[in-house]
């Protein structure tokens, strides 16, 4: 890591006090310009972030599947397409536009605003601004619905395993994909049901976050419905890097979920459980009262390869090593499920 920023690409650190997540498109006539900021943008996080070191200031960048090619050049990450819409019988997880996603973090508020001003700024006219949601930590990590969020996110070298692309895709090694959605809750028609029935839908007990028993059958919490455990029994863990966001005087309550995952399939099997059922038919109720606005999928490139952004590669090499890599090896060592044909 010798020589590249520490703020950039920061996958498993620490929740913060602060988050802004902005969802941009690019003019194909402004891809060399924005390369060139991507490439920086490990400068213009210290340009912020002495203002106050210990703040922990960063910045984490998504590339989307349309851009890439121009962007970035090569072949691209083995499993990087654009979002797909998950249809169920009641609810919809849409797809919206986003070539890139920017994640910047912080505990304060004013360093996190002032990083996207500068930012917005470098970046000009060519892009357009899809979604900018300013988000906050809720207590001890609660969303608006009352819940610890994130529970069960790994920690430490589990951590590292289940979000950093290994050598399963080699031209891509320590980057992650990123799936976001932001949704919208009707917070009056949540808070008139009893708790007993918020904690049946979410698995999990209000105040003290204890799991509870897992349905065997019929309607499965929420809780249940997001792990995935493939056919040989191995459960597969993201990193949820969810904040609540909120304009009460607008009656706008939400939640920003930003999912990262080495293998994207992870993430679309959890979306698909929850947005058709297992069984199908049998949605996740947390739906009825959460309902997506938004939706894109992107692969966030290691510090390394963000600080060469563009330059030449040996694009027939890597994309030789994608298409020898076996259909069936996803990850480091015999635990990685195989890549689903269907998701």
């Amino acid at each position: 890591m010798s020589g590249v920023p520490d703020g950039v690409q920061r996958f498993t650190a620490p929740l913060t006090g602060h988050a802004i997540f902005l969802v941009v498109t690019v003019s194909d006539q402004a891809v060399d310009g924005v390369r060139d900021v991507l490439r920086d943008l490990g400068g213009l996080v210290q340009t912020v972030r002495f203002r106050d070191p210990a703040d922990g200031l960063s910045c984490t960048v998504g590339i989307g599947a349309r851009i890439w090619p121009m962007l970035v050049g090569g072949p691209s990450p083995r499993e990087l397409h654009p979002f797909t819409p998950v249809v169920g019988a009641v609810h919809t997880a849409v797809a919206t536009p986003g070539d890139l996603l920017f994640h910047i973090r912080g505990d304060r508020a004013d360093l996190c605003f002032e990083f996207e001003r500068l930012l917005v700024a470098a970046l000009g006219d060519g892009i357009r601004v899809e979604d900018e949601t300013s988000c906050f930590r809720s207590f001890d990590r609660r969303d608006l619905l009352g819940f610890v969020d994130g529970t069960a996110n790994p920690v430490g070298t589990d951590a590292a395993e289940s979000v950093l692309v290994g050598d399963e895709d080699a031209a891509f090694v320590g980057g992650t994909y990123i799936v976001v959605q932001k949704y919208l809750h009707p917070l009056d028609r949540w808070q008139a049901m009893p708790t007993e029935a918020q904690e049946r839908i979410m698995g999990r007990t209000k105040a003290d976050n204890v799991e509870l028993d897992d349905a065997t059958s019929g309607q499965k919490s929420h809780k249940t419905l997001a792990t995935i455990v493939d056919d040989a029994g191995v459960e597969h863990d993201i990193i949820r890097d969810n904040m609540p966001f909120g304009r009460p005087g607008h009656a706008e309550f939400g939640t920003y979920f930003l999912g990262q995952s080495r293998a994207l399939w992870v993430i679309e099997t959890m979306l698909r459980r929850m947005f058709v059922g297992d069984p199908p038919g049998v949605h996740d109720r947390l739906l009825d009262f959460s309902v997506p606005k938004t939706g894109s999928t992107f692969f966030a490139p290691s510090a390394e390869l963000l600080s060469t952004l563009g330059d030449a590669v040996d694009a027939p090499a890597a994309a030789a090593r994608n298409v020898e890599a076996s259909p069936t090896s996803l990850g480091i060592g015999a635990n990685r499920a195989p890549v689903p044909q269907e998701v």
